[in-house]
């Protein structure tokens, strides 16, 4: 499994509820299409983080980059519900980071390492 985390910081009148409310529409679409496993949205408490740290992080699990590949091509579509889906979340976000996470040590490193 592999986790795409989105780290995110929305528009000034963008309202947090509605945000919360877009990005469960959207990756719900997605995870009924089977092109994610699933996902979470957080929000940091008490204002309690560093700089680099965003307000919002989106974490999507996928199987491997196959399907994350296949979430974005879904994502990119001319699909009109799915568009829809993804400007109601993307119209809302003013900064996003991202990235891509593995468990570690994956289970080809740990059969490596169990040999050695």
């Amino acid at each position: 499994m592999n986790i795409y985390t989105v780290s995110i910081d929305l528009k000034d009148d963008a309202k947090a509820l509605g945000f919360a409310h877009a990005v469960c529409e959207w990756m719900t679409l997605l995870k009924d299409k089977g092109v994610i496993l699933d996902f979470r949205l957080l929000r940091r408490k008490l204002n309690l983080a560093d700089r680099p740290f965003r307000d919002f992080l989106l974490e999507i699990a996928v199987n491997d980059l196959e399907q994350l590949d296949r979430a974005f091509r879904l994502s990119g579509s001319q699909d009109e519900d799915i568009s829809q889906r993804y400007r109601a979340v993307h119209s809302k976000i003013h900064h996003a980071d991202f990235g891509l996470y593995r468990p570690f040590p994956d289970p080809e490193r740990v059969e490596r390492m169990g040999l050695l």
